[in-house]
Formats: C-alpha cells, sequence, structure tokens
C-alpha cells in the first residue's frame, strides 16, 4: 500500500457545498462580450440578403460569397492587434451536389489563434443559411438565428481571445455547406484527420440565440443544450470490449467534453444551466460536430433549448397573425451573450489546462475489495500539473458528484468500484482543469 493516500471517511456523495473559483482575467474577457457587437455583426449577415450555398459567389454585396469577405475581413481587422496570435485564411473546396453530377465550389474561412502548444481546441459556426426553398439562392433568407447566432459568439469570441496568451491553439471554424450535407464541415474534419491534428474539443454551435419555443409557447434563456454521442461510431472491437468491460456507455470522450462544458460554463455565467442530451443531435437531424465525431474527435453540438419551426428555414411572411422567417427581432440578445461566454469560458479554461493525465486506470480492478485503488502518470507534454482532481460519480447520475484534489498520482478510496464511476483530470496553479479521463480497469 505504499504510495497510497487514503480517504478515510466519505459518508455521501449527496450535494454539498460547492465553491466556484473563478479565474479573475477569464471573468475579465466574459465581461467584454458585447451584445451591441453582435446585434450589429447579425444585422450585417442578414443584410447579404441571402448566404445560400447556391447563392453568388462574386457579387460584392449579396450571397455567399460577399458574406465570406465580409467575415475574412472583419478577423483580419481582430489580427492587427493580436500580436501576431491570430491568423485567418480562405479555407476553399469542391462539393457534389446530392442527385446530381454537378459540383460546387465554396470556402470556409478559419481563424487560427495560436497557442504555445500543440493541442487544438475548434469552435465552429456555419454562416450559410436557407429559406423556405432550400436550393433557392435568390430569394431572401435572413438567418439570424440559424447561423448567425454562432457566427456572431464566434466573432465575439475571436476578438477578445486573440488578445490572451493560450496554451492550446483556439481554431474558430466559420464553416459553409452545412444546410446541403454539412460540406463545410466534412472538409475541415478530413484535414484534421489527415494533418492528425492533436484536436482535443470541438464545439458546433448552430442556433444559439432564439429562447421562445414555437407550438408551446415556451420561453427560456437560462437553459443551453450541448449533445454528444455515447458510443464512438469509429469504435473498433478491441474498444468495445474495454467499454463492455468497463460498463463505459455513458463515458466516451465526448461526453466527458459535454460534462467539462456544463462544470466550467455554469461556474462562469450566472443564471445558466447546460442541459446534457445524451444524443449525438436532435432526433433525425445532423450539425458540423457529426464529421469531426467519425473522424474519431471528441465533437458536441450546442443549440438553444427551445427551437422555433416558425423562423427555422422558413419565407419571411406573416400567416395567420403569426410571424415566420428568421429575422433579427427573434433573437434573445442577452441569451446569446450567455451562451457566448459558455463557449469562451470552456474554450480559455481548457487551452489554459495543463494536459491530461495519461493511463488512468483502476489498479485493483479484479481484486475483491471495498477499496478502489486508482493510479495514473503525469503528462509527458506541456507544464507540470501541480495536482489532480479525482472525480466520482454514481453510476446512474450523469455528471460528476465529487473532485478530490491530490498531488501524488494515486489514491485509494473506501468505495465499492461496482457503485461508482471515477475520473481524472491534470490542474494547475490558477486552477484551470484539463477534461477527464475516465479511469478503466484491465481484465
Amino acid at each position: 500500500m505504499k504510495h497510497l493516500l487514503f480517504l478515510l471517511f466519505i459518508p455521501s456523495l449527496m450535494w454539498s457545498q460547492v465553491i466556484d473559483n473563478r479565474d479573475a482575467n477569464l471573468s475579465r474577457a466574459i465581461n467584454d462580450i458585447s451584445i451591441a457587437n453582435m446585434r450589429q455583426t447579425v444585422d450585417d449577415l442578414v443584410g447579404f440578403h441571402t448566404r445560400n450555398n447556391f447563392s453568388s459567389k462574386t457579387d460584392t454585396k449579396k450571397g455567399i460569397g460577399a458574406a465570406a469577405t465580409y467575415l475574412y475581413k472583419r478577423l483580419a481587422e481582430y489580427a492587427k492587434t493580436s500580436d501576431g496570435r491570430l491568423e485567418v485564411e480562405m479555407s476553399p473546396y469542391k462539393a457534389t451536389v446530392p442527385r446530381s453530377e454537378d459540383e460546387i465550389e465554396l470556402v470556409n474561412v478559419i481563424a487560427t489563434i495560436r497557442g504555445n502548444d500543440s493541442r487544438v481546441i475548434a469552435l465552429l459556426a456555419h454562416y450559410d443559411n436557407r429559406g423556405g426553398n432550400g436550393n433557392d439562392g435568390e430569394a431572401f433568407a435572413p438567418g439570424a438565428n440559424d447561423d448567425g447566432s454562432g457566427v456572431a459568439a464566434l466573432l465575439e469570441i475571436a476578438r477578445i481571445l486573440s488578445k490572451q496568451p493560450l496554451g492550446a491553439t483556439l481554431k474558430l471554424m466559420f464553416v459553409s455547406g452545412e444546410e446541403h450535407g454539412l460540406w463545410g464541415a466534412r472538409h475541415q474534419a478530413k484535414i484534421a484527420a489527415e494533418q492528425q491534428w492533436s484536436l482535443i474539443a470541438v464545439i458546433n454551435n448552430d442556433m444559439i440565440g432564439n429562447a421562445e419555443g414555437s407550438q408551446t409557447g415556451t420561453h427560456d434563456n437560462t437553459t443551453i443544450r450541448v449533445f454528444s454521442e455515447g458510443i464512438p461510431v469509429t469504435e473498433t472491437d478491441a474498444q468495445r470490449q474495454q467499454r463492455s468491460y468497463n460498463s463505459a456507455e455513458n463515458d466516451s470522450p465526448s461526453r466527458q467534453l459535454a460534462r467539462y462544458i456544463k462544470e466550467i460554463g455554469e461556474r462562469y455565467v450566472d443564471n445558466m444551466t447546460v442541459q446534457l442530451i445524451y444524443r449525438n443531435d436532435r432526433f433525425g437531424r445532423g450539425g458540423d460536430h457529426t464529421p469531426f465525431a467519425r473522424e474519431g474527435f471528441a465533437a458536441v453540438r450546442m443549440t438553444e433549448v427551445n427551437e422555433n419551426y416558425d423562423r427555422t428555414h422558413q419565407d419571411v411572411g406573416e400567416r395567420d397573425g403569426i410571424r415566420f422567417g428568421d429575422m433579427p427581432w427573434g433573437i434573445d440578445w442577452e441569451y446569446l451573450r450567455k451562451n457566448t461566454a459558455v463557449n469562451l469560458s470552456t474554450a480559455a479554461n481548457l487551452a489554459l489546462a495543463p494536459y491530461v493525465p495519461e493511463n488512468v486506470r483502476i489498479a485493483n480492478a479484479t481484486r475483491l475489495t471495498n477499496i478502489v485503488e486508482i493510479e495514473w502518470q503525469t503528462p509527458q507534454q506541456g507544464k507540470k500539473p501541480k495536482g489532480y482532481y479525482v472525480l466520482v460519480r454514481q453510476t446512474d447520475v450523469s455528471t460528476w458528484q465529487r473532485k478530490i484534489f491530490i498531488a501524488d498520482t494515486r489514491i485509494a478510496l473506501p468505495l465499492s468500484k461496482d457503485n461508482y464511476f471515477f475520473a481524472v483530470q491534470s490542474v494547475d496553479e490558477e486552477g484551470h482543469e484539463s477534461l477527464p479521463v475516465f479511469a478503466v480497469g484491465v481484465r
């Protein structure tokens, strides 16, 4: 039992007092988020008349080409005050139109905020849109919320975090092609896989500004949903066997990322609840995080808790006293500000955190005992952690219930490994935590 730390008394895992230790610099960055800036961004995007993927690529005032140029110029302005941290580029690609042999040429706009190590965090929003007829590149399609809201959030994050030194590199991806087959996201996910990016988190923001549900009339600007896949689509036979042995159906890398967003987002953003949805996406539908998940990356979708189907993919007008169309009047700006803050706090906290602990395992997995022994190794890259948090939750609970700090790399707890799940995350002097690594037993 050498080098084991015993916690002799853990009576229960019921709710107890929670202490939120906020990084003052990060809190100041959140306070810098400007509703006026985001409102202007959405108005500007609506002003392009349409951003349909089949709209003009060459018109300087209308269509998806003008919108791409606008995003590039906005980001280039932020680059001037970034002390060399921010770079912006166009990422062109070709896509085949479904049920046709035609090809379409589009571009993604990528803003890279350089960090000090090899890790990459990606935030996504699609800047294309559509109206009632998805293939009509001429009709008015404002796209204020879908996904002008996500674009506005990422532009604000680019403005603010480009001035902040970070550990991990942050890539803000403004992708096209979403409305017709996730084309732009597929292109970027393929690049990330082929170039073997150390991509530790992908957060897709799609429709994060509407607070009022259609049909039901419900209104909620205090909750944001995070969708995450359970069993990865890339799971190998060996990984399936390990998952089955550890009963880890709810502990995929994407689920750990979702829980991380909930903890950090609720820590920094008052009057906000991050609701974990145990689906990859909404029922029968998809989003830009999915191509990244299919390449084996931890990827989630953030979206409003109430969707308004009178506004999404609708032509602008009024019918039977109901206003239709995705116009700026449908956005709750305070809700958008809070959702932007959840993104900023999560990305910044993760970018500043140490690398994850390595080889996290239940050391006595095959022994019959009511004391669980967990061990891990110090990360070989990056700054050395101040210590580690050992995370504990009951098997039927979706979020981690306890965080136990330890400076060592081994711990023994008087808890049955039958009744609890465990994970470990690295933490630095300022309290920035890495993603959790699920503790596995080996047969």
